[in-house]
């Protein structure tokens, strides 16, 4: 974990984010909020998946935005040898059948959406694909949700950027920096 906390940004490393930066470790197992499966297989492995879930270790860190109240996060998972590029497979195995699902979460019940897009040139491997969850129009519109997910070497990098009634891109300057220091931490 002491890895990844280095790799990831520090204060004024990121011009467009308000400060502080700080990284976070999850919770210990059992204390946090759980909620059950969604309802489609399928779209579980792909949460799991972009959550770090069954990582070695994983830390996370949060962007409050300048011009996006919502904001958005970053996850930095590191997996041992070879375990990164079989979950990353079963990434995109999820996301060729996962179109539809329902789920629990903090504001309760929800469904949600989800359509890939054009895969970005981050890292060995990547994708990007979009979450939405009706809202209403008394609400703002949709909640929209994109997540880009890039493998380095042993580790998964998810990067997502929340918004309400429009579309809104993690910055790819930033993703493109994190990458690199990712891929630079794993050479010999």
């Amino acid at each position: 974990m002491a890895q990844l906390k280095s790799v990831a940004f520090k204060k004024g490393e990121v011009p467009q984010a308000r400060e502080p930066l700080a990284v976070q470790e999850p919770l210990p197992e059992g204390s946090g909020r759980s909620f059950p499966p969604v309802s489609v297989p399928a779209c579980q492995t792909l949460i799991d998946v972009r959550g770090g879930e069954a990582s070695f270790a994983h830390v996370f860190q949060h962007f409050n935005w300048k011009e996006n109240i919502m904001g958005g996060g970053s996850t930095l998972a590191s997996y041992e040898d070879g375990r990164a590029e079989q979950r990353f497979a079963e990434l995109k195995r999820a996301l060729a059948t996962c179109r539809h699902y329902e789920g629990e979460g903090y504001a309760g019940p929800f469904e949600a959406t989800v359509t890939t897009q054009a895969s970005p040139e981050y890292g060995e491997e990547a994708v990007t694909f979009r979450e939405i969850v009706p809202m209403g129009p008394e609400n703002g519109g949709d909640r929209n949700e994109q997540f880009v997910v890039v493998r380095t070497g042993n580790t998964i990098a998810t990067f997502s950027e929340l918004s309400i009634g429009k579309d809104l891109f993690f910055p790819p300057e930033v993703i493109t920096r994190q990458v690199e220091r990712l891929r630079n931490a794993q050479r010999p």
